[in-house]
């Protein structure tokens, strides 16, 4: 036995003594109990807090319109057949009644309907307590069970005017589905956070509602756009490699690359004849809303990557990375073996090879047995380039994908999100790279919006 000293065991004792005997149990209890009971006073707290805040907000609200909730509670109380309730699912799955106007069906009833003037007495149920100004959406009975266990999470929190799956949505990032945006926002929660999700929530309603059903295919100033959702995308990838239906070439389209299209016929023609172009940031869908083409997702290279990499983990495709600079090819491929070590990467190649070179890269890809080939130089060479070598590359699809290599390998990083979820990505690429993209940016979207006004104004009439 290892020599003790007097001191080792003296602590030896009183360690023994503190977990084993009576008294030290009953303290290692009471320690349990008093921490426990700070978690939910903490708890308690931060809930109160949440609840101060929405009585003093709702009443910044009703105070100046004083008049306007007077004749509500007048004409509630006469039951006036203008004032609706409807049944909805609060916190803990308590039922209430949610108070609206229901307007008259003209023109200026119509425009009171687009400003949400209608769910003024809203108020009514916040200061009651039913609602939060921040929360998940609101629903109604049956809507969503809770009886299913990733759906539960949202029902301990109150229902908000404004939820972060609805400025997902407006900003066309839904990618997941709402149970986890319900979840995230509830494990996250907090006054600040709040107060961001309000701030986010104004240019949201700007941007409008999401859609959910929307014509496959759509034209916007004479591109073809096939109006896919992010799992309807991967979908169509996975039975394309299944199935030997030829080779396939995908292009991603943003603003830029609609003021592209407008001065090079040879891109037009060759994002006319893709199997799949796809609608890439917000640009597009301001444009299909102002042209009555709504776009149902923003399903940009960049999101779509990892995504597409779990689908195809723990199977035979092949993926092969072309383009970017030699040190973001080897980061991104660092990346993937990180993060999705199952996916077979057939071979890599950075994209600054020489002309004399470009048949040896060619002869490579086509000898690798790739499944997937991603090109990142930017549009629209990938585009054209991929157009051109198609078919020698021997690859079942061949997708450009622009600086995603650089957003993956850590070179670039990328904006928050919640600069994607209100359509403010671009902002932060000027500010990474004023010099480059100030063209782009500046210049381009003014003339993107200029062509999307003609469009609607001028050709159509």
């Amino acid at each position: 036995m290892p020599y003790q000293s007097d001191h080792e065991k003296e602590r030896l004792k009183k360690n023994l003594y503190r977990r084993f005997s009576q008294h030290g149990l009953m303290r290692l209890k009471v320690r349990r109990f008093l921490y426990s009971l700070g978690w939910i006073f903490v708890i308690q707290f931060l809930q109160s807090t949440k609840r101060i805040v929405d009585i003093l907000f709702a009443l910044l609200i009703m105070v100046p319109l004083f008049p306007i909730y007077a004749a509500f509670f007048i004409a509630y109380a006469m039951r006036h057949p203008m004032i609706r309730t409807i049944r909805r699912v609060g916190r803990w799955c308590v039922e209430f009644d949610e108070y609206y106007w229901e307007l008259p069906q003209n023109q200026f009833g119509d425009f009171l309907r687009q400003i949400k003037l209608y769910r003024l007495p809203v108020m009514i149920n916040i200061l009651k307590g039913d609602m939060s100004f921040v929360g998940p959406r609101l629903v109604s009975p049956g809507e969503m069970s809770p009886r299913e266990k990733a759906i539960r999470k949202r029902y301990s929190a109150a229902p908000g005017l404004i939820c972060l799956w609805q400025i997902r949505k407006a900003g066309n990032v839904h990618y997941g589905h709402e149970h986890e945006s319900d979840a995230e926002y509830i494990d996250n929660q907090s006054i600040r956070g709040d107060f961001g999700i309000l701030l986010r929530g104004i240019p949201a309603m700007l941007y409008g509602e999401g859609v959910d059903v929307a014509p496959d295919l759509i034209t916007i100033l004479n591109i073809p756009i096939n109006n896919l959702t992010m799992m309807e995308t991967i979908a169509w990838i996975l039975e394309r490699l299944e199935k030997n239906q030829g080779t396939s070439q995908i292009c991603f389209v943003n603003a830029d690359c609609v003021n592209i299209a407008y001065r090079q016929q040879e891109y037009l023609e060759v994002l006319n004849d893709s199997s799949l172009v796809l609608a890439d940031g917000i640009g597009l869908k301001l444009a299909g809303k102002f042209l009555q083409q709504q776009i149902k997702q923003n399903v940009n290279g960049t999101d779509l990557f990892p995504r597409l990499c779990e689908a195809l983990s723990g199977t035979p495709k092949r993926i092969y990375l072309l383009g970017a600079r030699p040190e973001a090819i080897e980061g991104v491929s660092s990346w993937l073996r990180k993060h999705y070590p199952q996916v077979m990467i057939a071979g890599m190649q950075h994209g600054y090879f020489k002309p004399e070179e470009e048949a040896g890269v060619i002869r490579e890809i086509a000898s690798s047995q790739t499944d997937i080939l991603f090109v990142a130089f930017g549009a629209p060479r990938q585009d054209l380039w991929i157009r051109k070598h198609l078919k020698f590359l021997n690859v079942k699809i061949a997708v450009g994908v622009g600086g995603l290599f650089d957003f993956y390998s850590g070179r670039i990083p990328r904006a928050p999100l919640w600069m994607r979820e209100i359509g403010l990505e671009w902002i932060y690429r000027l500010y990474q790279e004023p010099l480059r993209m100030w063209k782009r940016y500046i210049l381009g979207n003014v003339a993107f919006l200029y062509r999307v006004f003609k469009e609607r104004f001028f050709r159509r009439s």
